[in-house]
């Protein structure tokens, strides 16, 4: 008989739980920043401009310890697998083997090999190669997390494979990596990665101008990063709704989960349609002890109409249903950061066209300011619910229909899980730490703003003159006499 809900069973899921979310800080402002350096390079190369030279030098910097945390918790991840989830490892192998090979080529050799020439390649190639270089480690960074979210999707919709002998065989390589929730998961996590990114970067440069330092500096980044948020936080609630919609038709007892959506058909025999804009589970967990629920909301939501029928919890066996409470308000958060991200975007458009964003007016508009520091950490948040929701309710299965979490986990005591969990929390909080301290130390810095900016060649001796081209001057391994 399988034993779920037991003590080690928790001890293993909560000890993946707390990899992942601290791993997750790290890669949506790797490959978002890495897309901002290519901008301002790109900025710096057209025009000549100091200032683009320096917000990219400056940025870089935040990129390279940010970059150094991912690597290190995202090592640690791929240890966990076969440490907390050895049964899984094993019998997803032939698909997750694959998937994470591919990320591995993408992250420890595209990336790693690129990055070490945008890193260290400053007055050592050309102008031209080296924004070749950080296009590079922009795309291979955004190439490493698409792989990562599609092994996720498969976990999510598992698609394209047979479960034969306890082990899952591909028998379609297309529809095991492009599953019905890899459509809609890679592009949302994506924009979620811009998204975050372009608010951290407004942020920051929100807290210069505060503070009155490099203000005709940071206003630019500030100025751009919140104008093409504009574009991209609506685009990302659209890329969430769409998801939504996948998750109702493939996954009922995750959408009934995140809803707290208990009961298909009212008692009149008519479809549930209210959605729950708040609520909490009965004892039982049989339905909601109360709720404030908003009519017809939840059936437009998830299949466009007023009166479709959403299967509810009462539709899923009780053995197969997920938790509710923590899905129910981590989805709730993520969508109320989503839709206030996209009103303070609104209102940078806004002062953007009263001509309050310019380099002498910004500074002026404090409490807009104080929201952009503020909305830094914001989509942090948004990341982390957004990926709770997605777990918790995928719950009891660790791939979705076909192999529960019991299943799949390695037969380990409580002491040994305890060990696991005390060594991970103690890491990760570490490289947490580190990366913080480093991040805040570089922003308090600030750019340099003395060193001379590279150019084209000899740009390696620094201070000093280029060698003179003149050919009279002897070669300079000739003693003079």
């Amino acid at each position: 008989m399988l034993l779920e809900n037991t003590l080690p069973v928790l001890l293993a899921r909560f000890d993946f739980a707390w990899i992942t979310t601290m791993h997750i800080l790290y890669p949506p402002l790797t490959f978002g920043l890495a897309t901002w350096l290519v901008f301002a390079e790109w900025r710096w190369m057209k025009t000549n401009e100091e200032h683009w030279y320096r917000l990219t030098r400056f940025f870089e910097k935040i990129f390279i310890v940010n970059f150094g945390a991912g690597v290190a918790t995202g090592v640690t991840m791929e240890m966990a697998f076969g440490i907390l989830f050895g049964p899984f490892s094993q019998a997803a192998g032939p698909y997750f083997g694959q998937i994470l090979g591919y990320e591995t080529i993408t992250a420890f050799m595209y990336e790693a090999g690129f990055i070490g020439l945008m890193v260290f390649g400053w007055g050592r190639i050309g102008k031209k190669m080296h924004l070749f270089a950080t296009f590079n480690v922009a795309l291979s960074s955004l190439l490493s997390a698409m792989w990562i979210v599609m092994a996720n999707s498969w976990m999510q919709t598992p698609s394209g494979v047979k479960l034969v002998d306890g082990s899952f065989h591909v028998i379609n390589w297309f529809d095991a990596i492009f599953s019905p929730d890899a459509v809609w998961a890679v592009p949302h996590m994506v924009t979620a990665g811009l998204e975050l990114s372009l608010f951290f970067i407004a942020g920051v440069s929100a807290w210069f101008v505060l503070k009155g330092r490099h203000v005709d500096l940071f206003a630019r980044p500030l100025k751009y990063a919140l104008l093409a948020a504009v574009l991209v936080a609506p685009f990302q609630i659209w890329l969430g709704d769409s998801q939504g919609v996948v998750v109702a038709h493939d996954q009922p007892a995750a959408l009934a989960s995140m809803e707290g959506h208990y009961h298909t058909l009212n008692k009149d025999g008519s479809p549930n349609t209210g959605w729950h804009l708040l609520a909490w589970p009965n004892a039982d967990h049989t339905g909601n002890a109360w709720a404030i629920t908003i009519p017809h909301v939840l059936s437009l939501l998830e299949t466009h109409t007023l009166n479709g029928k959403v299967p509810g919890m009462d539709s899923i066996a009780p053995k197969d249903r997920p938790p509710v409470v923590i899905p129910f308000y981590a989805f709730r958060v993520m969508v109320a950061i989503g839709f206030f991200l996209w009103f303070v975007a609104l209102w940078a458009a806004w002062l953007a066209f009263k001509g309050r964003l310019s380099i002498s007016s910004v500074a002026k508009n404090k409490w807009f300011l104080r929201t952009l520091v503020f909305s830094a950490f914001l989509p942090y948040l948004a990341v982390w619910t957004g990926w709770w929701t997605r777990e918790i309710a995928r719950q009891p299965w660790i791939v979705y229909g076909q192999m529960r979490v019991a299943q799949g986990m390695s037969p380990m005591t409580v002491g040994q899980e305890i060990f696991w969990l005390a060594g991970y929390i103690i890491f990760e909080l570490t490289v947490w730490g580190g990366a913080w301290y480093f991040i805040s130390k570089i922003i308090r810095k600030g750019p340099d703003m003395d060193s001379p900016m590279v150019g084209e060649g000899h740009e390696h001796l620094g201070h000093l003159e280029a060698p003179s081209h003149d050919e009279s001057a002897p070669p300079s391994y000739v003693r003079p006499a």
